[in-house]
């Protein structure tokens, strides 16, 4: 199989419908218990598809939304409940790093301009508004590097020089094409050599206690330095996947040492520099121990004052399916003040055959409706753009991307992730809420949300290898959509 390269032709979102004003009465009264009579002027939904071998995130239809009968067991169906109102959306975007600015670099003008508008303008693209970056090098870079020299502890040749070359040019870039703002958060992989145990950045270590201070002066003063070239950062990990050893750069923390680092040393100095607002997630690891660490800081209460809440990846090394979720749902019931957000997701083992690959796309679409619905309020994919070997990557770990780009042509490949992760982002805004929304049977996914201004969007995915003719409630109303095979739509009212 051979990779196909095309540039995405994404419409313009019309105006959303506006309710007549029977409608609206008759939902007022269905939020507040009553019955409510029946309306004089049903609205409509917009259906927006993506299919195997059809459209891609294109409008194809319009239905119409009736009085609604009784849902039978025998037939499909999606239950949407506006009255029923949880979590409000941080955002949906992706990650920022060395790999994606090196390959944004060598897209010629119109590439370049091609690929802004279809990340991150909201008509004519998928609208991200969530953007990570990292804290100096990730396994996603050219070669590792710090902002210091090698032994400077008081700081005093920090400089960040070397994202001026090619990452800070493009999250400025991006910044303009969202229209002027991105929610931005920074994840370190690896302390300087110096400062830990093993010496080296790469292959694990942990952060030698002498070294705690500086390191947090060193996150404060990256944060500083890209303020100062007109970067907001609006918040931080405490550390990229903490329980991991890699061939890359990383570092560990046990749950203690992440609780104590945060309390003492981390939380202290930012507050101390100006820069206690910025958001602060914990963990930024996979779903099966967000638990335990959730449980170990967030039960310190000097800590936890500290901790806007916790991050989490999808890797999960017990590869038994989606129960996992259920860990997000945990931790968000347990301590409902903090918040929950998907830090990153990438299929890895990057093959050019399998570019197309429906699956991967599948894939984004369980796991950022099954994230929703536990709780999360964003979701974050890895790099926003890769080369056609998956990479550049320092240590060979290549991995896909959404789009990628093939060097010797210029030319841009939107992959099925980009398609299904814009299901979500070109409809589901900033501050939106999450409603109700539940599905009949097990092969139709669905969650939903209400906008800021009132517009609905419903989200709802056929994992089956038929076509599925649903019926979807929206209190006292109902539609009759028909979704392709393995299928993902969002209805907009």
């Amino acid at each position: 199989m051979t990779a196909s390269f095309f540039v995405p032709r994404i419409p313009v979102l019309p105006g959303a419908r506006v309710l007549v004003a029977g409608a609206l009465l008759a939902l007022a009264a269905t939020a507040a218990g009553a019955v409510p009579e029946p309306p004089p002027l049903a609205p409509s939904l917009q259906v927006w598809t993506t299919a195997p071998t059809g459209p891609r995130l294109e409008r194809t239809g319009t239905v119409d939304l009736q009085v609604a009968g009784q849902p039978l067991e025998v037939e499909a169906s999606v239950f949407v409940r506006p009255s029923r109102s949880y979590q409000a959306l941080l955002g949906i975007g992706g990650a920022i790093t060395d790999a994606s600015a090196e390959v944004f670099a060598r897209l010629a003008p119109a590439q370049q301009a091609e690929f802004l508008r279809a990340y991150f303008d909201a008509k004519e693209g998928i609208g991200y508004t969530l953007a990570r970056t990292t804290i100096h090098s990730s396994d996603f870079s050219s070669a590792s590097y710090t902002y210091v020299a090698e032994g400077d502890a008081a700081l005093a040749t920090f400089s960040i020089a070397h994202d001026r070359a090619f990452r800070i040019p493009l999250i400025k870039a991006a910044i303009a094409a969202a229209g002027g703002h991105l929610t931005i958060f920074a994840s370190p992989w690896s302390a300087p050599a110096f400062m830990k145990t093993n010496g080296n950045m790469l292959h694990g270590g942990r952060l030698r206690p002498e070294f705690a201070d500086a390191w947090a002066h060193y996150v404060a003063k990256f944060v500083q330095s890209y303020e100062a070239e007109g970067i907001p950062i609006w918040g931080l990990t405490i550390q990229n996947e903490p329980m991991a050893v890699q061939t890359w750069e990383s570092m560990q923390y046990t749950a203690e040492e992440e609780r104590d680092f945060l309390r003492d040393h981390l939380g202290p100095v930012l507050r101390a520099s100006g820069l206690g607002a910025k958001k602060i997630i914990v963990w930024d690891h996979n779903r099966d121990l967000m638990t335990h660490r959730a449980a170990v800081i967030f039960e310190d209460a000097e800590a936890s004052r500290y901790a806007w809440g916790l991050g989490f990846h999808w890797y999960e090394t017990w590869k038994g399916g989606e129960s996992l979720h259920a860990n997000v749902e945990a931790v968000r019931s347990a301590w409902p003040e903090k918040h929950l957000l998907l830090t990153e997701a990438t299929i890895e083992e990057f093959d050019p055959r399998q570019i197309q690959n429906w699956a991967h796309g599948e894939r984004y679409g369980a796991a950022i409706i099954r994230d929703f619905n536990a709780g999360a309020e964003g979701w974050t994919d890895w790099n926003i753009l890769l080369d056609e070997r998956g990479g550049p990557n320092h240590v060979g770990n290549f991995c896909y991307a959404p789009v990628h780009a093939d060097t010797k042509s210029g030319r841009l490949v939107y992959t099925p992730s980009y398609w299904y992760l814009g299901h979500f982002s070109k409809f589901i805004r900033p501050g939106a809420h999450r409603i109700d929304a539940s599905s009949s049977q097990a092969n139709l996914l669905t969650t939903a949300f209400r906008n800021e201004d009132g517009r609905l969007a419903v989200v709802v995915m056929n994992t089956s290898d038929k076509a599925i003719a649903y019926r979807v409630f929206v209190d006292h109303l109902e539609a009759r959509v028909t979704i392709p095979a393995h299928g993902i739509q969002t209805l907009v009212q």
